[in-house]
């Protein structure tokens, strides 16, 4: 098990203070990440799940920049 000052570092790279869009494009870079791992060792519902994961905050981010120019 992790100790705590090893979770601490861990936490100490996400963002917490750069808002909604920040939050989703961080989710949509890691998942993309993620998703490529688990292709590569042939997990196909996390692949799947994760690249879904991907796509919906993808989505999220396009919608909030279209609002956003209007």
């Amino acid at each position: 098990m992790s100790s705590s000052r090893e979770r601490r570092e861990l936490h100490d790279d996400i963002p917490e203070d750069g808002g909604v869009d920040e939050a989703t494009a961080l989710i949509a870079e890691t998942t993309q990440r993620l998703a490529g791992i688990a292709r590569r060792h042939n997990l196909e519902m996390l692949d799947y799940l994760l690249r879904m994961t991907h796509l919906e905050a993808e989505e999220r981010l396009r919608l909030r920049s279209r609002r956003k120019l209007s």
